[in-house]
């Protein structure tokens, strides 16, 4: 079930990417979700930087994935070494119209047409140091059950305690005075 709609008023898109980079950010979330991890775009880090897509692995690895449109995206660029800081594995995602030669060896690269994805090459590991994984995990977690309490408050659903008082049933918003 989608949460939020890219298309629809969503939060996550502020207009600072181009429709290019959110098909390339499409292909690569489906990829990732295929491969059993969470996901979320748009990540404020610690540093004051913010992650285009940010991942734990079943394992619990934090991956980092810096989403570039062009070259010249990439060559404006240059706050992208900063997230090492904040992930086990950095990589970059790009479409087929953009020369991979471009991309450091030193990251990983998936490829992407909006689709799906290929993860051109892994990325070589660095561990972060414990009390950042607490971190960036925490900050992780916050963000996604926001972002889901947003998300169930624009459906105009909300979840109400059932009248024998177990648990919560499911209803539609009413107006006051109406009838359940």
């Amino acid at each position: 079930m989608t949460i939020l709609s890219v298309y629809n008023n969503n939060p996550l898109i502020d207009g600072r990417q181009s429709e290019r980079a959110l098909l390339v950010r499409r292909g690569v979330q489906l990829l990732l979700h295929e491969m059993r991890h969470a996901i979320l775009p748009e990540l404020p880090l610690a540093s004051g930087r913010r992650a285009d897509l940010i991942t734990l692995t079943e394992k619990g690895e934090i991956w980092i994935i810096e989403i570039k449109s062009s070259v010249e995206d990439f060559r404006v660029d240059r706050k992208w070494p900063d997230y090492r800081q904040h992930c086990d594995r950095l990589f970059f995602a790009t479409h087929k119209e953009v020369p991979l030669e471009i991309f450091p060896e030193d990251c990983g690269l998936f490829l992407s047409d909006g689709y799906g994805a290929h993860m051109v090459r892994e990325a070589p590991e660095h561990r972060l140091p414990p009390a950042t994984r607490k971190s960036v995990t925490l900050n992780f977690s916050r963000t996604a059950a926001q972002r889901l309490m947003m998300a169930e408050w624009a459906t105009g659903k909300d979840f109400a305690v059932s009248p024998r008082g177990e648990g919560t049933a499911l209803r539609q918003a009413q107006e006051p005075g109406e009838e359940p």
